[in-house]
């Protein structure tokens, strides 16, 4: 039990503080590219998204939404309790529903151990879509100017689909470098 309290724990906390790092980063990284309000052509915290939920569960998308939420809070966004609050939830819930859907009807093991490459991208279209969608239905039903409109939704899906694979080409060239050479 103790153990589970602590795996629990580390999963939460970790997300947090790796979810806001990568926002501050990315909004630095990108912020003259941004199209509006929440919405960001390139959006690497979107591939962190995915694997901190596939990663450590529902601590990792409690991690993400409070993360979520202070960010919004603190914000561009207008303080607004209740918008803060749903931005919180979609952005580490939106994850987690697609972490249990793939997890079902994709095959993929608990474990990630049978994680491919066309299911990490199936992976990645789901979420995307449904982060997205979400976010923008959630835009539009607040009335958040300038948001929840066709537009923001595909770019905001082309934004987190551009961050995931940027996310994991860096992950993957970082482990690549680490790896011994062959040569010596």
């Amino acid at each position: 039990m103790k153990r589970i309290f602590l795996e629990s724990t580390t999963g939460f906390l970790v997300s947090v503080l790796a979810y806001t790092a990568l926002f501050y980063l990315n909004n630095w990284l990108t912020s003259y590219i941004s199209y509006g309000l929440g919405v960001n052509w390139v959006y690497l915290p979107a591939g962190l998204r995915l694997f901190l939920t596939l990663i450590f569960g529902l601590p990792g998308a409690l991690g993400i939404a409070l993360a979520s939420f202070l960010i919004s809070y603190l914000g561009e966004f207008p303080h607004e309790l209740t918008t803060c609050i749903g931005v919180g939830l979609i952005s580490g819930f939106a994850p987690y529903l697609a972490r249990i859907f793939v997890l079902s009807n994709l095959k993929i093991s608990p474990d990630l151990g049978n994680l491919s490459l066309p299911k990490l991208a199936m992976c990645t279209l789901i979420y995307a879509a449904l982060s997205a969608g979400l976010h923008q239905w959630w835009f539009a039903v607040r009335g958040l100017d300038q948001t929840g409109s066709i537009n923001h939704f595909f770019v905001m899906l082309i934004g987190d689909v551009l961050g995931t694979i940027l996310l994991v080409g860096l992950i993957k060239g970082g482990l690549d470098l680490l790896k011994p050479s062959k040569l010596a």
